[in-house]
């Protein structure tokens, strides 16, 4: 198989173009560099069955042509920058959106008929469900992010009625690991490296997440697409548990071997837009037989691990 990787550079993309390679596909990545990083892609440009290209997804010219050849698309390249959305509205649209758009367009002129997407569990946004299921009904948006996101979704349902394509839509709670560049872990890290006496923490530290570590997600995506058939087939990727900030606080903490003092913000949500409680109803996934390897313990202090041996991602993520 060839595969089209876009976010080719970033922590998901890079890892799942491992992945291909050492199954023996050909993958050819593209990404722009705006968050991903070359030393991302270092193991992958050794392969003789690997292509990088450096592009934007806005340039429609360029991304034609380097989908040529493609058996499917691995959509991954996104502005991922939930918590300050409402800094630059028009960043999810054009990176989120719109640059969806142009990836279908690109798949139509190359008659690529398989996308696999990977969309978010802030979807659901404040849920009733829990945890929560894909045909759960949505509410309310309060993140930019995630309506993009749903717009992304609600193109690609529609290239696949309209012109024939297959759908892999993946809605990921947070995902942990190596080459994780941002998120909680990665910011408590940080500030603890900068001042163990001391963290500043959003919100009052109680509110509920799901996390999921990159090995987890790819071989979930990997069943998916290799063992669902649907015209679209859409699934929750995530753990089946939740802890609090604080619990994750405390592995951090001991992964580190320092007693910080805790310092609130105070109210239920980090920021606008932060849902208190993510927990992903899995069962659709875990019906093709995968199951996660990592508790979510474990992901926390296997991430903890890599940014303390790969200290220069601190400074390649002011």
């Amino acid at each position: 198989m060839q595969y089209f990787i876009t976010g080719a550079a970033g922590f998901i993309g890079s890892s799942l173009a491992d992945a291909l390679l050492a199954q023996g596909h050909r993958v050819t990545g593209y990404d722009n560099f705006s968050t991903g990083l070359p030393k991302f892609i270092e193991k992958a440009k050794k392969s003789a069955d690997y292509l990088f290209i450096e592009g934007d997804l806005l340039d429609t010219h360029a991304l034609k042509n380097a989908m040529a050849g493609a058996d499917m698309v691995f959509h991954f390249a996104a502005n991922a920058d939930v918590r300050f959305g409402t800094h630059h509205p028009s960043r999810d649209l054009e990176q989120n959106t719109i640059a969806t758009f142009n990836v279908l367009e690109a798949m139509r002129a190359n008659a690529v008929e398989r996308i696999a997407f990977s969309s978010t569990g802030s979807v659901y946004g404040e849920p009733e469900i829990f945890p929560t299921p894909e045909n759960a009904p949505f509410p309310v948006q309060t993140s930019l992010y995630a309506a993009s996101k749903i717009a992304g979704e609600g193109l690609i349902s529609a290239y696949c009625h309209g012109f024939g394509m297959r759908s892999y839509i993946f809605r990921f709670v947070s995902i942990l690991g190596a080459r994780y560049t941002h998120g909680h872990v990665f910011d408590f890290y940080k500030q603890l490296q900068n001042n163990p006496a001391q963290l500043n923490i959003l919100g009052n530290g109680k509110q509920r997440k799901s996390y999921l570590h990159i090995s987890d997600c790819i071989s979930a995506m990997l069943t998916a697409c290799d063992k669902s058939n649907e015209k679209i087939n859409l699934f929750n990727l995530g753990t089946d548990e939740y802890v609090e900030v604080n619990q994750s606080i405390d592995v951090i903490c001991e992964k580190l071997g320092v007693s910080p003092k805790r310092v609130y913000s105070g109210g239920q949500r980090g920021w606008i837009g932060d849902s208190p409680f993510i927990f992903l109803d899995t069962k659709k996934i875990r019906s093709l037989g995968w199951k996660p390897q990592y508790d979510i313990r474990a992901s926390v202090k296997d991430t903890v691990r890599w940014i303390g041996e790969n200290e220069w991602i601190l400074e390649a993520r002011k």
